[in-house]
């Protein structure tokens, strides 16, 4: 039973892949591609990824930055509108000052009286 293979069945998967990977176990040639391909790939993915996380790294400070300044911003705002409120308020009632309540010092209190004054306070 010798059959010969025709040229059809070289082109099936099965026999193709098997050709492929016979030619690359047996030739040195084949076997450095291979292993420079791989190496490169590898590398190539190794920077893709420091690439990916560089870009992420940098969009989330940005976001960050631009949150910050957002909150700045709305914040001037609420303060400016706040300002801008309580002025108008003085105004309507009169004042342009507010009034702070005074305290006694001690010496505005009520002296004991001296002795030998008779119970006088002078």
């Amino acid at each position: 039973m010798n059959e010969e293979m025709a040229f059809e069945d070289y082109l099936e998967p099965e026999v193709a892949v098997t050709a492929v990977v016979t030619a690359a176990v047996f030739s040195p040639k084949a076997r450095s591609w291979i292993r420079r391909g791989l190496v490169y790939g590898t590398a190539g993915v190794l920077i893709a990824g420091d690439a990916i996380t560089s870009l992420a790294r940098n969009v989330g400070q940005g976001v960050q930055q631009a949150g910050a300044a957002a909150a700045n911003t709305a914040q001037n705002v609420a303060d400016q509108a706040k300002t801008t409120a309580t002025s108008a308020t003085e105004t309507a009632s009169g004042t342009t000052a507010q009034k702070k309540p005074t305290q006694k010092t001690t010496t505005e209190h009520i002296k004991p009286p001296r002795e030998g004054t008779g119970g006088e306070i002078s």
